[in-house]
């Protein structure tokens, strides 16, 4: 039996406001699953409601968060965030990174991070921080692809707190 390897295309585009129909779409389908092991449902149902509105994404996108909706063929299967967080030190910060769950460990992540770092450093970043919920299983991810723990950070988001890392990388 021959043993037949298909070569699936990705590739990453810039999100307009035309595609906060998709972004909503992949959150929905990645943000329960990223967070249920660490967080309420209330909470998750809640910090969704505030971050991924129609509205809040096309003000997301106002402020100066530039998205990026990762494609497997045609298939949105992955979206990622970044802004300036402190211009005079060219520290830029991640704020969102997702994929489908059934698109993980396929090495899309580090790719649409790798991406998001060059569009960073052409922007004129030095540095890239994110944060991550200190028991998101995500972080190991993070460290192997050269992030550090720069500090702790807790915010609150209306009644609930989120507890992270913030971890930086130099670009």
């Amino acid at each position: 039996m021959t043993q037949v390897h298909m070569q699936i295309s990705t590739s990453i585009k810039e999100a307009t406001t035309e595609d906060i129909p998709v972004l909503i779409n992949l959150a929905e389908a990645t943000w329960s699953p990223t967070y249920r092991a660490i967080l309420s449902q209330e909470q998750i149902d809640y910090m969704f409601d505030v971050i991924y509105t129609k509205e809040a994404l096309l003000q997301q996108m106002q402020e100066g968060q530039q998205f990026f909706i990762m494609y497997e063929g045609s298939r949105p299967v992955g979206f990622a965030s970044y802004s300036v967080k402190y211009a005079p030190e060219k520290v830029y910060k991640l704020n969102k990174i997702y994929l489908l769950p059934e698109c993980q460990g396929k090495g899309y992540g580090r790719y649409l991070l790798k991406a998001v770092e060059k569009k960073v450093k052409q922007a004129g970043g030095a540095i890239l921080d994110l944060n991550v919920n200190r028991y998101n299983k995500a972080k190991d991810f993070y460290e192997r692809c050269g992030y550090h723990v720069h500090q702790q950070e807790d915010i609150a988001i209306g009644p609930y707190w989120m507890n992270d890392f913030v971890m930086r990388k130099s670009l």
